[in-house]
């Protein structure tokens, strides 16, 4: 049977409901979206189906406003139809995928799926989304069909954003149904799957809730601030930056104590049972409704001024009052800030002597303890546990892995002289000569199985390349403090950018010449990516925006110029080299990160792909070739029969938009409609497969008998596109919707994209507008209020508007 989910229904219409819907229909899947009828329909609405459909229309109406946004596109609304569970019942006969996301309460599930099981249609897969009622109990009264056909789907809010899907398989569901939707769920839907068994709140939120529960109750008993915690707990252990409390803000502070109480309930032979139980100061705000960002106040608040200044402010837990805030630091953290790489930092941290550090230890030490005895009651082995914490709570790091880093034998040594209790399975894998419960060789990644009592290979999808196996591997082929270039088999080549947020300064920009050259002579494509962490994580947040600052005041004209020949000679060679150029950017792809993707012969985009060129917020252009190759992109989805037929100004104006108002997609779909990525470029889902995905499309390209696009002069707008964008900025001035440098900037751009002093419909050399392009760059960086926005960009990481 070749299964396929082109129908499937999401029962509940709440925030997790509508975030499934709206994945779904990302995907492209059509979606049944019901919900109940209103309890409180006066008697004229009974017949109104519009009045019927009340709840599921505002479900559907919330997922659609929400922030950040649930859809990729709201285009993806269309697919997804609305509906009761009165009326419309019968239609989830139709689906073949039924998720029910109901609230949690037993009977009311049992009594759902009773129905529901009358009404499916055969093989149709049915799953609940509860995360603290057993499956088990569930399905007890239903058939045996159903319930091989029956498991556990756990997203994690927000469902677009979060990684993490949690599978848990029924006592009796088809291997068959299991296999299918673990596909479905990462190549689909772009998850990363954890395989959970049917135990209270599965893996990621027991691990999670546990944590936060034990820090909390530590954080009193060791006189700490809610502050100093959250310090701790932040990006210098690989979590992050909301660390614990601000983490319950966002999460809501009656949903961390529901599923608490919920672990501490069903668990009544938890060792740690009483970190489920959180400190009373908790549980008298949920009291007064003080729950976190959904009412506006929860273990932090922002106040205004009269002055409109926002001030942050954070609870006192004894008083339950709100105290300005003031950001603590210790002296660990100190030394952290200081090193390059994570271990590092969290070495600093967790190997300190000061209070902050001492604490960092004993907590982290209580996860290490806590995580190995859930081996194997939530999970068969370490990967699920760490994965979940990666995937469904942003940590750099699971707890497995950050023991590791501090050392196994070392924790070990250290727990004992502190008389800490050191689970069995741990010393029974040292005692056996294993020191680490991951390793490294001959490029494949291992983890150790507590069960066998030996290493196996960690899993990965037969699509996923690893770069950093390939490095453990002895792949790097060339290499820099900035770029990799990393042999990814087949013939294909890998360049990695690893600065800063991947800003390309002028290493990177010689790495790229360096990686075109290396493959012309070794290989047969290359693909432009990288796997850093972090989410979104950023593909390349731009130029070294510090590099082109200080070249500015220090009026090197010539070397910024030198910067962009470069810069554009990298780019333009990609895109005429004679093998593939594949980019498959993610995240943030701004500015230069965005022009060496316009560069490329294909882009295979994650569906999380926040893309522009940006330059104008911080006073200068597109000089890597941006302000060309956004035209070019316009111009060449034109088909040739009507191209020279077509009104230039349809297209320039959004073309010129895209550059003058840096607009930003906010997802791969939009960057579509946008016009970065073209038609034949794709999108993937799951990040994890994205290298590996644009390795294929290289090789799928080598295979149709590639060969580099012609170079052609380009048809340009001339002068009768600058005369139109003139009258536009003068009325955009006189209804003060931008400054004056605004406007300066713009009608530059506007000049550079058209082709400068020509005519209408002349053609021009690419060479002519890039000359352009650095040209205008270079007058912007003689301006003082450009240099004043780079300033600002680079001490406060936020644009100024002068």
């Amino acid at each position: 049977m070749s299964r396929k989910i082109r129908k499937a229904a999401v029962i509940g219409s709440g925030i997790m409901g509508g975030g499934i819907a709206a994945l779904l229909a990302g995907a492209g899947v059509n979606v049944l979206l019901l919900d109940i009828v209103p309890f409180d329909l006066k008697d004229e609405e009974k017949n109104d189906p519009a009045a019927r459909n009340r709840i599921v229309k505002t479900g559907l109406d919330a997922a659609l406003a929400s922030s950040p946004s649930l859809f990729m596109t709201k285009k993806d609304a269309s697919l997804i139809e609305i509906g009761n569970l009165d009326d419309d019942f019968e239609k989830l006969g139709e689906c073949d995928w039924i998720c029910e996301v109901v609230v949690e309460n037993l009977k009311i599930k049992q009594d759902l799926f009773k129905k529901v099981e009358a009404i499916r249609k055969p093989g149709a897969i049915v799953t609940s989304n509860t995360s603290g009622i057993p499956l088990k109990d569930i399905c007890q009264e239903l058939g045996d069909d159903f319930r091989q056909h029956f498991m556990g789907t756990h997203f994690f809010n927000p469902v677009r954003y979060m990684h993490l899907l949690e599978l848990i398989p029924g006592a009796e569901t088809l291997p068959e149904v299991l296999d299918f939707m673990a596909a479905f769920g990462e190549k689909q839907l772009g998850k990363g799957i954890v395989w959970a068994k049917d135990t209270p709140n599965f893996v990621g939120n027991r691990i999670g809730i546990q944590g936060i529960g034990a820090v909390m109750n530590a954080m009193l008993e060791d006189g700490l601030t809610i502050p100093e915690v959250d310090a701790l707990f932040g990006p210098a252990l690989g979590r992050p930056k909301t660390a614990i409390f601000k983490t319950s803000d966002l999460v809501g502070l009656d949903t961390m104590c529901h599923v608490a109480k919920n672990s501490y309930d069903l668990c009544p032979d938890d060792e740690q049972r009483g970190a489920f139980v959180v400190p009373d100061f908790v549980n008298k705000m949920v009291e007064q409704k003080l729950l976190g960002n959904k009412t506006r106040g929860g273990f932090y608040k922002t106040d205004l001024t009269p002055e409109w200044k926002k001030i942050r402010k954070v609870i006192n837990p004894t008083t339950l009052e709100y105290e300005e805030l003031n950001r603590p630091t210790f002296p660990c953290l100190d030394e952290a800030k200081k090193k390059a790489t994570l271990p590092e930092k969290i070495k600093c941290v967790l190997t300190g002597d000061d209070k902050g550090a001492k604490f960092a230890w004993k907590m982290a030490a209580n996860s290490f303890q806590y995580a190995a005895h859930r081996v194997p009651e939530i999970s068969d082995t370490i990967i699920e546990i760490d994965n979940a914490m990666k995937w469904g709570y942003n940590f750099e790091m699971g707890p497995f892995e950050l023991w590791d880093t501090y050392g196994v034998p070392e924790a070990v040594e250290r727990m004992k002289t502190e008389g800490l209790e050191v689970p069995e399975n741990v010393m029974a894998m040292l005692n056996a000569g294993h020191t680490s419960f991951y390793k490294l060789e001959n490029g494949i990644n291992y983890f150790y199985d507590f069960a066998s009592q030996s290493y196996k290979t960690v899993p990965a999808g037969e699509d996923m390349v690893s770069l950093g196996a390939a490095r453990g591997n002895n792949k790097v082929v060339l290499s820099n403090s900035s770029a990799s270039l990393i042999d990814i088999e087949d013939g294909v080549f890998c360049i990695e950018f690893h600065t800063k947020m991947n800003a390309i300064n002028a290493e990177i920009v010689d790495s790229i010449d360096e990686a075109l050259t290396y493959v012309d002579k070794n290989g047969i494509g290359l693909v432009i990516g990288n796997q850093a962490g972090g989410m979104p994580g950023a593909f390349s947040a731009g130029a070294d925006l510090a590099m082109i600052s200080k070249m500015a005041h220090e009026k090197k004209y010539t070397e910024i110029d030198e910067f962009l020949q470069r810069a554009q000679g990298g780019i333009q060679r990609a895109k005429y080299s004679p093998f593939p150029v594949v980019a498959a950017p993610y995240g943030m792809t701004l500015g230069g990160g965005c022009e060496t993707c316009l560069g490329a012969d294909r882009i295979v985009a994650h569906a999380e792909l926040y893309m522009g060129l940006v330059e104008i917020g911080v006073g200068l252009l597109p000089a890597g070739g941006g302000c060309l190759n956004i035209w070019k992109r316009f111009i060449d989805a034109m088909p040739a029969g009507v191209a020279k037929d077509t009104d230039l100004a349809k297209l320039f104006i959004p073309a010129f938009m895209n550059v003058a108002m840096a607009k930003v997609s906010m997802s791969a779909a939009q960057a579509r409609s946008n016009g970065f990525l073209s038609a034949t470029d794709r999108i993937v889902f799951n990040r994890d497969n994205q290298v590996g995905e644009a390795k294929k499309e290289v090789l799928r390209m080598v295979d149709n008998a590639y060969a580099p696009p012609a170079k052609k002069p380009v048809r340009v707008m001339g002068n009768a596109a600058q005369g139109m964008i003139n009258a536009e900025i003068y009325n955009m001035l006189n209804g003060k919707f931008m400054s004056e440098h605004d406007a300066f900037l713009a009608k530059r751009i506007a000049f550079v994209m058209s082709g400068g002093d020509v005519n209408k419909n002349s053609e021009v050399p690419e060479e002519t507008i890039l000359k352009l392009e650095r040209e205008a760059f270079i007058d912007f960086t003689r301006e003082e209020k450009t240099i004043a926005r780079i300033d600002h960009m680079l001490k406060t990481g936020k644009p100024l508007r002068n």
